[in-house]
């Protein structure tokens, strides 16, 4: 049995490979970067294929190469791209899009068939409190990450009961793909203080949860989006 995590060379999705490799789970990590997935993979004794998930066949190729039952697809793939909506072009929108939401329909897609040689998978996709939230120049990656909770409530009804399917939605978390938000100090705890847990998520907050759903004690979880978010979906702790 194998567990596929796809942005398994970022920081959310190896804090996921490092609480699923404690647990004993075999993982295949998927990624660009070749040489942090091969010290990863040696670290963690994972395999791994080098590949861009915005490339023809790569989706193709990695279940080439995975000759197991998938038990866990993880798909830790995301864009920070924030500007007001007229300074997008099409094909901006267009790459954020085919990046985070068809790049995970795309990957189980693929991985569909070993999926269900597993008797019993769990799919983890990851959204952003800014699906829910209206926040101004989140347009691009808000109405992404929306897809993608729309892709998980349907593949977890189409799917049931063999596999289960859950999204995790963080906030703004120290990762170097928030980086233009979070160097700055004083804009980290500016955004910090709009949570009322009064700091920024850490990718290993986010993994804690993710490790969770792949885990038979999330056995009869299914179609959920559930927030890691310091309260910030929900709680305005500020008039």
């Amino acid at each position: 049995m194998t567990t596929v995590i796809f942005g398994g060379s970022g920081a959310i999705g190896s804090a996921v490979l490092r609480r699923a490799t404690a647990r004993g789970r075999k993982c295949h990590l998927v990624g660009r970067r070749a040489e942090r997935l091969a010290e990863l993979a040696a670290d963690c004794g994972a395999s791994f294929t080098v590949a861009d998930v915005l490339e023809s066949g790569a989706f193709e190729r990695v279940a080439a190469e995975i000759e197991e039952p998938v038990e866990g697809l993880v798909y830790a793939v995301g864009s920070i791209d924030l500007r007001p909506l007229a300074r997008f072009s099409e094909d901006d929108l267009l790459h954020d899009f085919r990046l985070n939401a068809a790049g995970a329909a795309l990957a189980i897609q693929a991985l569909l068939p070993a999926l269900k040689r597993a008797g019993g998978a769990s799919i983890v996709l990851f959204s952003s409190v800014a699906a829910s939230q209206g926040f101004a120049a989140h347009s691009s990656i808000a109405m992404a990450k929306a897809a993608v909770e729309g892709l998980t409530l349907t593949l977890a009804a189409e799917l049931a009961p063999s596999i289960r399917v859950n999204c995790v939605a963080p906030s703004l978390t120290q990762t170097p793909l928030a980086a233009s938000l979070t160097t700055s100090p004083q804009m980290a705890d500016a955004i910090a203080q709009l949570h009322a847990l009064r700091r920024l998520g850490e990718p290993d907050d986010v993994a804690a949860l993710a490790d969770f759903l792949l885990a038979p004690e999330a056995g009869w979880i299914t179609g959920q989006v559930i927030g890691v978010d310091g309260g910030r979906s929900r709680l305005r702790t500020k008039g």
